[in-house]
C-alpha cells in the first residue's frame, strides 16, 4: 500500500483493520495522532495496557519526525494494522533520511542494509548518543520490534510491531468469530 508520503507498508497476511492518518508537521499533530490511535484501538477493544504502550512508542516516532525530518517534510504518515495478536505501526516521512540510522548502524555491525530491526545489542549506541536519540530506546522498550527504514533523500519509516491482548467483550474479536 503506497500512502500520500510515498511510503509502502508490507504486511505479510491481510489484517483485520487497516488505517491511515496524514498529519501536517506541526507540533499539534502529535496529541491529536494520540487521541484519534488511542480512541480507535480502545474502541475495538485493545486492552488499556497495550493501547498505553503503543501510544508512546508511536508518540516517540512522529516526535522524531518533527525534530528530524528537516524543513523539506510537510506532512507524515502514520498507518496501523492491526490482526487478532497484534498491532503494526508505521510512522513514514520524505524527510531527507535519518543520520542517526546511519550511526546506530554501522556501530551496531548492520551498515549497508536500509532496513534494520533493532536489536538488544543496540543499547551501547544509544547511550552514547545525545538525549534526543533515547527516543529510539524508548520505542524498544515499549513494543516488541523497532524497525527503521532510512535512506537519503527517500525518507524515514520507523515500523512498530507489538503483541496484543484483547479486552473480553472486544468488537473485533466477536467479528473474528462471527466470520
Amino acid at each position: 500500500m503506497t500512502v500520500g508520503t510515498g511510503c509502502q507498508m508490507r504486511v505479510e497476511k491481510v489484517p483485520d483493520v487497516k488505517f491511515c492518518l496524514v498529519f501536517r508537521c506541526e507540533a499539534v499533530s502529535v496529541p491529536v495522532m494520540r487521541r484519534v490511535l488511542g480512541d480507535t484501538l480502545r474502541g475495538l477493544g485493545v486492552d488499556e495496557e497495550s493501547v498505553y504502550d503503543i501510544l508512546l512508542a508511536a508518540t516517540e516516532a512522529c516526535t522524531n519526525v518533527l525534530r528530524h525530518g528537516g524543513r523539506d517534510v510537510e506532512d507524515y504518515a502514520v498507518v496501523t494494522s492491526l490482526g487478532p495478536v497484534g498491532c503494526q505501526v508505521e510512522v513514514a516521512d520524505k524527510g531527507a533520511g535519518s543520520a542517526l540510522s546511519d550511526l546506530a548502524l554501522s556501530d551496531s555491525g548492520f551498515a549497508g542494509s536500509k532496513s534494520h530491526e533493532m536489536p538488544e545489542a543496540y543499547d551501547p549506541v544509544i547511550a552514547r548518543l545525545p538525549e534526543s536519540g533515547r527516543g529510539l530506546a524508548v520505542m524498544r522498550a515499549c513494543v516488541d520490534t523497532v524497525t527503521l527504514d532510512s535512506s537519503p533523500g527517500n525518507g524515514t519509516v520507523v515500523r512498530l510491531r507489538k503483541h496484543i491482548r484483547w479486552a473480553d467483550d472486544a468488537p473485533l474479536r466477536h467479528y473474528r468469530a462471527a466470520s
